[in-house]
């Protein structure tokens, strides 16, 4: 049996019965493994090493006089990897005397032929190579273990993710549990909203609960193929609804962006106009909003809550106190490509007084970020709320403003409840005593956001459907936002606060095709 880059050597790979090694096999037995007294890992005293042994005397390592060459003073150099060979004091020409000084030391002997494609790299956090003239991969491993070629297994054994008989080994690397070190990893838990399609990275919660959407990326989908479904359900005489409704009531916002191009470079038509003039009604609107990014679906409904006669408060209080810093921005972006003129500016046109201020506020993202709660903040904080609203003749509502538009939720989390502590009333109810109109039902909005943000979208859906006739801006735009970021935590409070399934309430009081694909964005029955 042989080995990519291992030619046969005497005595290796081990011959009869595999591992543990017979004389003369690799790794080198002397009374076998595991190690005796003596060997690896020192007896004599333990940990710490004795004197002479690890860490290294000057001019050897480990410990052995004279056995490596010394530390240059100028350091070992610029490390050996893929992207910046050749490396001074690494050639063709010392490699075999390397490997003899290795097996004279009655090590393992690699062989040159090894090293003909480069070596690889340390991992991040790993020790610094022993000499200029060592390649990566040869230095001990924690424990004192040999490196091992990740994908070629371990010479002699089993195949790569088997255990050694009778050797303990590093947990393979799985999705679920990737070997050690590990690197951080990105917020998995805000996909879309949250991290998908910001200009920054938000911050990453304190508690990670997953993917809490209702839609997810459907595995192997094609955008040219998913193109020819919608091209086929709209040609000819009649459409078939039900073919668009299966296919983008289960692919992701990523995935159904992209059908706008793959759909106009298969046929040279636009999709959008294709759907408009197949679709109507409130069926129509839910499909045309679901083809767009998050931040242009975003825009779009904060420019049609200010346009025209009356505004639309509720739509730009929503967007603005839900959506992360990063959000926000692209949003900004976005609008002002598409309007010519600022979010800001179209916002200070439409509104004033303290809710413009609360607005404008809102509009910069510029929110902190972080998970850092000082408690003694949060006590001043909930202090100056009380002075300038229960304590005082009147209301120094910029004071509310400053606190509740700048501070972070976890900060303003500890102030609601100092609050709470201090005057024995919730902040919400202050707030419905102090102030009045779009100014109060902003305060409230941004509050309720920032204590418990599905709760506030599930009030949202329920005032939107109960009674007579039903918001059906409102309850498209919720449930095409929220579907990728935290549609299950809206069910969840949906049924504890109103004693119903959203899934019911979106039965009861919609039909149709309208009916069927708000379906698929909530998830299922409940």
């Amino acid at each position: 049996m042989s080995y990519p880059g291992y030619p046969p050597q005497s005595g290796y790979p081990p011959q009869g019965g595999g591992y543990p090694p017979q004389p003369g096999a690799y790794p080198p037995a002397a009374g076998g493994y595991p190690p005796q007294p003596g060997m690896y890992p020192p007896q004599a005293g333990g940990y710490p090493p004795q004197p002479g042994a690890y860490p290294p005397q000057p001019g050897a390592f480990p410990g052995q006089p004279g056995q490596y060459p010394s530390v240059p003073s100028g350091g070992w150099g610029a490390p050996i990897g893929l992207d910046n060979l050749p490396n001074p004091g690494f050639n063709a020409s010392n490699i075999q005397g390397m490997a003899n000084q290795f097996a004279a030391d009655g090590g393992f002997a690699p062989n040159p032929s090894m090293f003909s494609g480069g070596y690889p790299g340390p991992q991040p956090g790993g020790p610094p190579a022993v000499s200029p003239n060592q390649p990566y991969g040869m230095y001990l491993q924690p424990g004192g273990g040999m490196p091992q070629n990740p994908g070629m297994g371990y010479p002699g054994g089993p195949p790569p993710g088997q255990q050694m008989p009778s050797y303990p080994n590093i947990p393979a690397p799985t999705p679920s549990g990737p070997s050690y070190p590990r690197a951080p990893s990105p917020n998995p838990s805000m996909p879309g909203y949250g991290g998908g399609y910001g200009g920054g990275a938000p911050a990453v919660p304190a508690i990670s609960r997953g993917f809490r959407g209702s839609i997810q990326d459907f595995p192997g989908a094609d955008p040219l193929r998913d193109a020819e479904v919608l091209r086929k359900a709209m040609k000819g005489f009649g459409t078939d609804e039900q073919a668009i409704i299966n296919l983008l009531g289960s692919r992701s916002n990523k995935q159904r962006v992209p059908l706008l191009v793959s759909y106009k470079t298969a046929y040279g038509k636009d999709l959008i106009k294709d759907l408009k003039s197949e679709l109507s009604g409130n069926f129509e609107k839910l499909v045309l909003a679901m083809l767009k990014t998050p931040s242009q679906y975003d825009a779009y409904e904060l420019k049609e809550a200010i346009k025209g006669a009356g505004t639309d408060e509720a739509c730009l209080i929503e967007i603005l106190a839900s959506r992360s810093n990063a959000e926000i921005r692209e949003i900004n972006q976005v609008f002002k490509a598409e309007n010519k003129k600022s979010l800001e500016d179209a916002i200070s046109g439409d509104t004033s007084g303290h809710f413009r201020r609360l607005l404008v506020s809102l509009a910069q993202g510029n929110r902190d970020e972080s998970e850092n709660v000082d408690i003694s903040i949060a006590k001043t904080d909930a202090q100056a709320l009380y002075q300038a609203g229960e304590n005082k003749l009147g209301t120094d509502e910029s004071k509310f403003n400053a606190i509740l538009c700048a501070r972070s939720k976890a900060h303003l989390r500890a102030v609601f409840n100092e609050y709470q502590h201090m005057c024995g009333r919730d902040i919400e109810k202050s707030i419905e005593r102090e102030m009045s109109g779009d100014l109060e039902s902003g305060m409230l909005a941004v509050v309720k956001c920032i204590k418990n943000t599905p709760a506030y979208f599930a009030e949202r859906l329920h005032k939107a459907m109960k009674g007579a006739g039903t918001k059906d801006r409102t309850l498209i735009r919720i449930m095409v936002t929220r579907s990728e970021v935290d549609m299950l935590d809206i069910r969840q409070e949906y049924a504890k606060n109103y004693g119903k399934s959203l899934y019911t309430a979106i039965s009861g009081d919609t039909s149709g095709d309208y009916k069927k694909l708000l379906l698929k964005l909530c998830g299922g029955s409940d």
